[in-house]
């Protein structure tokens, strides 16, 4: 049996949206309606990744792939554009993006014979992706770094983003001096009993976290995903624990039920 492609993807698409014979839920959404579902198949994708559930890999990514089509659907519907404009100006911005690879800026030319500085390639990135934005009347440095990205990635592009043009600190020991200022100024908003300073200063220990973070080559995102799993595997070692004892949490110190987190942990190492 032959398999899909995608242009059968787009035809399904497509169809969905065909007002005669469609389907109701498909014919109702917009940009907007479906930006939530992006977001949620996105994580879906990451978190596969992160639990190397290889097996469902597939089928996540076919249903992050799907929301690009949606989009582009609806984009065609209101003469906006269509997935072959997509695909082609992705196409030409990743040549464009990448001259050590298609050195004459063809997407079947020569191939590059010499080995490129992956430091050399990363200064490239930025300088092409800043003309870039300059070529959108987009000058600002902090320009297009959408706010709905998760918290701690969107502190990290922000400060990559000034660190390229100069504002960052020169070694990660700075910003380890630059934490320990912040958790003595949240100390002091805590004895103050000032709840706005308090969450006002927690914001700037977290960013300076992430901060510090991306200069040791850190992904802080990717780091607490990881730290949340360990935390969520370590303590459903010690419910366990709880729940054969049958008793409950409250007849248990907090020195005992420590004692099972370090027998969790000591499973790990």
């Amino acid at each position: 049996m032959p398999r899909y492609n995608l242009e059968d993807l787009t035809y399904l698409m497509s169809r969905l949206r065909d007002p005669e014979g469609g389907c109701p839920w498909d014919l109702q959404q917009t940009f907007a309606s479906i930006v939530p579902h992006t977001l949620e198949e996105a994580y879906e994708v990451a978190d596969t990744i992160e639990r190397e559930d290889w097996a469902h890999l597939q089928d996540e990514l076919g249903d992050l792939l799907f929301q690009v089509i949606f989009y582009s659907q609806l984009a065609k519907e209101e003469s906006l554009f269509d997935l072959d404009a997509v695909i082609d100006q992705l196409v030409s911005k990743l040549i464009r993006r990448h001259p050590h690879v298609f050195t004459h800026g063809q997407l079947r030319g020569d191939r590059a014979s010499a080995e490129v500085d992956t430091d050399a390639v990363n200064q490239q990135w930025e300088a092409i992706k800043a003309q870039e934005r300059e070529q959108k009347s987009r000058a600002g440095v902090l320009d297009e770094i959408p706010l709905s990205l998760p918290a701690l990635s969107r502190a990290a592009k922000l400060q990559k983003r000034a660190a390229g043009v100069g504002f960052d600190w020169h070694e990660a020991r700075d910003v380890l001096d630059k934490i320990e200022e912040e958790i003595a100024e949240l100390r002091e908003a805590m004895a103050a009993g000032d709840e706005a300073a308090v969450a006002d200063e927690m914001g700037d220990l977290l960013f300076a976290q992430v901060n510090l973070a991306r200069k040791l080559g850190v992904n802080s995102e990717q780091a607490v995903r990881a730290t949340n799993a360990k935390f969520e595997r370590r303590f459903r070692h010690v419910e366990k624990r709880v729940n054969a004892s049958s008793r409950d949490w409250s007849q248990f110190s907090v020195d005992e039920l420590d004692h099972w987190w370090d027998e969790a942990k000591s499973f790990e190492s």
